[in-house]
């Protein structure tokens, strides 16, 4: 008889609980959300984040809060994603960076495993990213720019947002297959290398389309070649890497939305419903239309295959241009 009031009060508390955690489910979200950005404000990242947070508090009815933490080509930010309670309440927008070259170039030195530790939401956008140099550079074209630099290797120098960042490991490879030698300068972020390249302290940089358009049409900088399947539209004239004779450079990079691994699948659909809804917003469309970049949403499952194909495409990219971060 004791025995089975035992079974009969944990069962009770059992259903207790699941009614409990439903009830959470269904009451998220009761609270502001975080969107973590791991990179500096400003750039094409950011810019996406922004208008999840915006037009995406709307469609949840709770304020998404953007908090940028950079450091370590997105690592940092990551991480803190990674290790956030999965509760629905922190988010993290992931990249080519923080889940295909960063795996590639740290390898175990990165504190956070790209897959297991996280669980995709939906990707938002892909976009292109773009060569180019200061005025100064004599070149017109990418091919002038080669052969300028195979005449005189190391002249010519690049930027990017820190040693194994996305720009870094493009541009290794970008050298490898070219022959050419370029001095690679690396900055804590992207603002900070555009900046020189911007006041001529370094002759080139390779940058995501959207933040790098506006100088380019300002005349400050010259665009060369895009890391795109097609051209932009946007950069109509500008050649894909493919045109150039380098396709094994492949496509252009893209960012979305992830949570913590264990956020409860229910809190995911619902983000994901959200989101994209956020994303047919005619002021969403709009703004990354005009800053070169082209919406991409889709399930959980299709990102995580985008992040797979990532991952397997740098790990490709650190081999052959020996990229490792010691």
């Amino acid at each position: 008889m004791f025995k089975r009031h035992l079974l009969q009060a944990a069962a009770c508390t059992a259903l207790l609980a699941l009614a409990g955690a439903a009830h959470a489910q269904a009451a998220w979200p009761d609270r502001p959300i975080k969107l973590i950005v791991p990179f500096a404000a400003g750039g094409s990242t950011d810019l996406a984040a922004r208008l999840v947070a915006e037009f995406g508090s709307r469609e949840l009815g709770q304020q998404i809060v953007v908090e940028n933490k950079a450091g370590a080509g997105g690592s940092l930010g990551m991480e803190m994603v990674a290790r956030a309670k999965p509760d629905g309440y922190t988010l993290g927008m992931a990249t080519v960076s923080t889940h295909g070259a960063n795996p590639a170039v740290y390898g175990a030195k990165l504190k956070y495993d790209p897959v297991k530790d996280f669980a995709p939401v939906t990707n938002v956008a892909t976009t292109p990213s773009v060569f180019a140099v200061n005025p100064k550079v004599t070149a017109k074209t990418m091919k002038e720019f080669i052969v300028q630099a195979q005449a005189s290797p190391r002249k010519f120098s690049f930027a990017s947002p820190g040693t194994g960042s996305l720009g870094h490991a493009n541009i290794e490879h970008f050298m490898h297959l070219a022959k050419v030698e370029l001095l690679h300068v690396p900055y804590k972020g992207a603002g900070q290398a555009m900046n020189d390249a911007l006041a001529g302290q370094v002759d080139a940089i390779t940058d995501n389309l959207p933040s790098a358009l506006p100088h380019i049409k300002a005349g400050k900088l010259r665009a060369l070649a895009v890391l795109s399947e097609k051209r932009s539209p946007a950069l109509p004239d500008v050649p894909t890497y493919g045109e150039l004779g380098f396709p094994q450079m492949g496509g252009g990079g893209w960012f979305g939305v992830v949570a913590p691994a264990g956020t409860p699948p229910a809190v995911v659909a619902r983000l994901n419903a959200a989101i994209h809804k956020a994303m047919k917003h005619p002021d969403f469309a709009r703004k990354m239309d005009e800053s070169g970049a082209t919406l991409i949403p889709g399930t959980p499952s299709e990102f995580g295959k985008q992040i797979q194909q990532a991952m397997e495409r740098y790990a490709r990219v650190a081999q052959v241009a020996d990229i490792r971060v010691d």
